[in-house]
C-alpha cells in the first residue's frame, strides 16, 4: 500500500509541474514576456530580487521573476539556490560611493549641497492615480529634459559636512581587519555591525519596512533624518594576488542611504548625531532607508539607550528578516503532517474524555451535597 501511495504521489507531482508550466505561460493569444522586457520594465522588482537574492545580475533576476510568475519571494529563493552553485573567485575591494556616477541624490538635512539636489526618476512626486495612457500600446512619451549642468564625477557625501563640524559620531572600523561573511558563517550573537548590515541587506523588504516603521511610532524612539539618499553606478574592483594591483571587473547600480538620528549623550559622550546606514543593489530606496533606520535602532545597547521595542533587539530582528527561511518554515506546513496530527488528535480526545469525567464527578458530588 505504501508503494502505491508513493507512486501515486510522484505522478501527481509531475502533473503539477506541467500545470505550473501552462499557468506560467498564460494564454497563447498573447506574446510571451521576454527577459529583456522584464529586466527593463520591471527594474524595481529586479532590484529587489538581486538585493535579497545576494547576486547582482539583472538578467538572472529577470529569469527568476519569469519562472516564479512574478512572485518576488519565490524568485529570491531561486536566485539564492543558484548562488550556492557559483564559485567564489575573489573578494572585491571596498567601493567608494563618493565617486558614484549619480542618477539620483537628495538630502533632507540641507537644502543647498555641493552638486545640488538631483531628483532623478522617483515616484515621490506622482499623484498615485492610475495612468490609463499606459494601457495604450505603441504610445510614444515625451523625453525628459536633460540637465543644463553635468553631474560632477566626484560628489562628496552630505554626511561628510557634519563630520567636519564634529557634531556627528566618527565612522570607524574599530580596528576590524576581517569582515564577517553571513553566507558562509552561521549567525552569532552578539552580532557585529558588519553581520547586522549583511543580514539586513538580504532581509525581506516588507518586514524591514514594518520594523523600521515601528521605531518611528514609539517602539524604540527615533526621529531620523535622511542625511543623504543616492542612486547610481559604482565600479567594482578586485586585486588578484598575482597582479598586485586593482582591476575593474564590473559596474553595478546601488542605492545608498545615510540616516541621521539625534543622540542625547551620556556621562562619557557629548550630545551628537549618530548614523544609520543602508546599501542595496539596484534602485531600491525603501529597502536602503529601512536598513538605515534599523541599523541605528540595533545600536541601542551600544549607545547605552533603553531597548523599548522589538526593532532594537537583534536576537528578534536578525533571525526573522530572512524571507527564504521564513517562507520555507511557513510553507512546510503544506507538507503531510498526518502522523503528527493523529497524535495531537488522540491527545485532544483523551483530554476531552478526562474533562468530561471530571465534570461528571463534580456534578455527582454537588448533587449529593
Amino acid at each position: 500500500m505504501s508503494y502505491v501511495a508513493v507512486k501515486g504521489g510522484e505522478q501527481a507531482i509531475l502533473n503539477t509541474h506541467k500545470l505550473l508550466s501552462e499557468t506560467r505561460r498564460g494564454s497563447a493569444e498573447f506574446p510571451e514576456l521576454t527577459l529583456d522586457q522584464i529586466r527593463e520594465q520591471f527594474s524595481l522588482a529586479v532590484a529587489r530580487v538581486m538585493s535579497e537574492g545576494s547576486v547582482f545580475d539583472p538578467d538572472l533576476a529577470a529569469l527568476a521573476l519569469k519562472q516564479a510568475q512574478g512572485d518576488a519571494l519565490e524568485a529570491i529563493f531561486l536566485v539564492r539556490a543558484y548562488r550556492t552553485t557559483l564559485p567564489r573567485l575573489a573578494v572585491s575591494k571596498p567601493v567608494d560611493t563618493a565617486r558614484m556616477d549619480v542618477q539620483r541624490r537628495i538630502s533632507a538635512t540641507f537644502k543647498d549641497v555641493p552638486g545640488g539636489q538631483i531628483l532623478g526618476p522617483t515616484y515621490d512626486y506622482t499623484h498615485r492615480l492610475l495612468d490609463f495612457t499606459l494601457a495604450a500600446e505603441g504610445e510614444t512619451r515625451a523625453a525628459a529634459q536633460t540637465a543644463e549642468e553635468p553631474v560632477p564625477a566626484d560628489m562628496p557625501r552630505v554626511i561628510d559636512f557634519l563630520d567636519g563640524e564634529g557634531v556627528i559620531e566618527a565612522e570607524t572600523d574599530n580596528g576590524q581587519t576581517e569582515v564577517f561573511d553571513l553566507t558562509r558563517q552561521p549567525m552569532k550573537f552578539p552580532a557585529g555591525r558588519d553581520q547586522r548590515l549583511q543580514n539586513l541587506a538580504r532581509g525581506d523588504e516588507g518586514f524591514l519596512l514594518g520594523l523600521a516603521y515601528s521605531t518611528i511610532r514609539g517602539y524604540g524612539y527615533s526621529h531620523p533624518y535622511v542625511g543623504e539618499l543616492r542612486v547610481g553606478d559604482i565600479t567594482v574592483e578586485i586585486e588578484p594576488e598575482e597582479l598586485g594591483f586593482a582591476i575593474e571587473v564590473a559596474d553595478i547600480t546601488v542605492t545608498e542611504c545615510q540616516m541621521v538620528a539625534r543622540f542625547k549623550g551620556s556621562s562619557e559622550k557629548a550630545a551628537q548625531f549618530t548614523r544609520g546606514y543602508g546599501l542595496s543593489f539596484g534602485h531600491n530606496e525603501r529597502k536602503a532607508m529601512s536598513m538605515g533606520l534599523l541599523d541605528r535602532a540595533l545600536r541601542a545597547r551600544e549607545l547605552g539607550e533603553d531597548v523599548q521595542g522589538p526593532a532594537q533587539d537583534e536576537e528578534f530582528v536578525l533571525p526573522h528578516t530572512d524571507n527564504v527561511d521564513g517562507n520555507g518554515m511557513v510553507s512546510h506546513f503544506k507538507l503531510p503532517h498526518y502522523v503528527d496530527f493523529q497524535a495531537d488528535l488522540q491527545f485532544v480526545r483523551q483530554m476531552r474524555t478526562e474533562f468530561e469525567e471530571r465534570r461528571s464527578a463534580q456534578g455527582i458530588k454537588e448533587a449529593a451535597e
